[in-house]
């Protein structure tokens, strides 16, 4: 949980780096951010009225303005998660029995599938937009510590420590791999041949990342590395992390209240 154990981190200190570009979100803690993040994801995701899932994607495009997200980079992970789970929406009002809303060919769509599928674009959306606002601009160091201060298991923080970090080593491993193979004359397609070489290539490149965690390690051992990093950075809750923590929670309050409100009178 050090970034001083990093030799690829920034010369500025993880919360200082994370807080560049966050807007009015900027003097918030890491710790408020995570806790925020997750106690909307908890409450929308408990939502089942159409108008409070809108109210709350509403409110996620809020958080989004408030930490200036760059348009086309946050449209475009959007877009991806969309696009991950547009097939399945498709599918859900012609699978769902129910109300007949129309009929294509020789399927039927339902009004109950239909609102199944809004409600979980909806949800998917009002959750990755708050997700992006409050913890995307944080980087993998200044999650560690908040991780590390929230009492989460240190073998979790550190496996994700690990993974941010050497994430990208693996990938450029595998680029390497993929370019001598196109220097040997490969051409994928679909075929036996394909196949049976990429399978050999995912398991050099897992061999190579044992190989380089082997490496990693013993530098890190001859370091003096004792399973453990030190947390050197001081995280306080400020005035605007009370103020957060009260507008969010009474936003969400109401979206529950209205929730069982609704929920009760039917």
């Amino acid at each position: 949980m050090g970034h001083c154990t990093d030799p690829a981190a920034p010369s500025l200190s993880g919360l200082e780096a994370s807080r560049a570009g966050m807007g009015a979100l900027r003097p918030l803690d890491p710790r408020t951010r995570i806790l925020a993040a997750g106690c909307f994801a908890l409450v929308v995701v408990g939502l089942d009225r159409l108008a409070l899932l809108a109210a709350a994607l509403l409110l996620a495009l809020l958080l989004a303005v408030l930490a200036r997200l760059p348009l086309r980079r946050t449209l475009k992970r959007v877009m991806a998660m969309d696009a991950f789970v547009l097939f399945m929406l498709i599918l859900l009002p012609f699978t769902t029995p129910g109300t007949p809303l129309f009929t294509l060919g020789p399927v039927t769509a339902t009004e109950e599938g239909l609102r199944w599928a809004l409600d979980i674009a909806l949800t998917a959306n009002a959750v990755m937009l708050a997700v992006l606002a409050l913890v995307g601009g944080l980087d993998a160091v200044t999650l560690g510590h908040a991780l590390h201060r929230l009492r989460m298991p240190e073998s979790i923080v550190q496996l994700l420590q690990f993974t941010v970090r050497y994430v990208e080593v693996v990938e450029r491993e595998f680029g390497r791999m993929r370019t001598a193979m196109r220097a040997r004359g490969f051409v994928p397609g679909n075929d036996l041949h394909t196949y049976r070489t990429l399978g050999y290539a995912l398991g050099m490149l897992l061999v190579r990342s044992l190989e380089r965690s082997e490496r990693v390690l013993y530098a890190m051992k001859c370091r003096g590395f004792v399973g453990r990093f030190h947390v050197i950075v001081e995280l306080r809750f400020g005035m605007p992390d009370a103020l957060l923590a009260l507008l969010l929670s009474v936003l969400l309050a109401v979206l529950v209240l209205v929730e069982i409100r609704l929920g009760s009178a039917h």
